[in-house]
């Protein structure tokens, strides 16, 4: 005769995880053109979620939106359970320590160091942490946490794109933020070292159990990190789920981004 496992109530379901990050009904146009027209996404704390969309699609401008860099015609944004658009500035500016932005140039100032660099964040946000009369150990820790511990004292014309790209990266690291924003990651970079930066993204992930919003074209990329995926299509989240979910859909619009 079956018998039924001896589950406790308490472990039919999972906690439901926490929403770090919630766009609801954004809408963003210039002139007549609707950038975005009504985008919706949660992001839930330790995941990587990745949005894939075409050029032009309005993912550079949700972004910009998120960040505080563009204001957008209607909708809201939160941000650990804040409304952006009723944050001042120095509200802002201290929420903005909470968010990494990787940016698609790696945007290094290329008058500094590797270390001045990584330093620079830490003396912009000294609300955060405070007056650091020696940051050599979180500059050396956010470089190991990349591999680069010995490119500490080069400039960035030293070294090659990936390289900046894991410079970046520890600089966004250095502020410990809870959400980083990657966008388009492997950009530009050569099979193997987008794969380098690929891996390097999920080891962070883990390391520093931070929430990832990943905007990318790199259908591999998509594969390797995401727990789940958003397509941007028609100004709105057109389909979500999982890369196999989305990968198996007959639908052409999404089927386009597979082939």
């Amino acid at each position: 005769m079956e018998t039924k496992a001896n589950i406790s109530p308490l472990a039919k379901e999972a906690p439901p995880r926490k929403v770090v990050l919630e766009i609801t009904d954004l809408k963003k146009s210039f002139g007549n053109n609707n950038v975005l027209n009504g985008f919706n996404l949660k992001l839930y704390e330790g995941e990587n979620l990745v949005i894939m969309g075409k050029s032009g699609s309005g993912k550079t401008v949700m972004i910009k939106c998120l960040v505080g860099l563009m204001q957008p015609d209607s909708g809201s944004i939160k941000v650990m359970g804040k409304d952006i658009s009723t944050l001042n500035r120095a509200d802002m500016d201290e929420l903005r320590t909470e968010i990494g932005f990787l940016f698609q140039g790696s945007a290094l100032y290329d008058s500094m160091t590797v270390r001045e660099n990584l330093e620079f964040p830490l003396r912009r946000h000294e609300h955060k942490f405070g007056n650091i009369s020696d940051p050599t150990p979180l500059v050396i820790e956010a470089l190991e946490s990349v591999g680069l511990v010995n490119a500490i004292d080069l400039m960035p014309s030293e070294l090659s794109g990936g390289m900046q790209r894991r410079v970046a990266l520890a600089r966004t690291l250095i502020l410990k933020p809870k959400i980083i924003l990657y966008d388009e990651p492997t950009s530009g970079l050569d099979p193997i070292t987008a794969k380098e930066i690929i891996e390097l993204m999920r080891r962070v992930q883990q390391q520093y159990h931070t929430s990832s919003l990943i905007i990318t074209h790199d259908v591999d990329c998509a594969r390797v990190v995401s727990e789940r995926m958003i397509l941007l299509v028609d100004n709105i989240n057109y389909a979500e789920g999982t890369f196999e979910q989305l990968k198996a859909s007959k639908d052409e619009k999404i089927k386009a981004f597979f082939k």
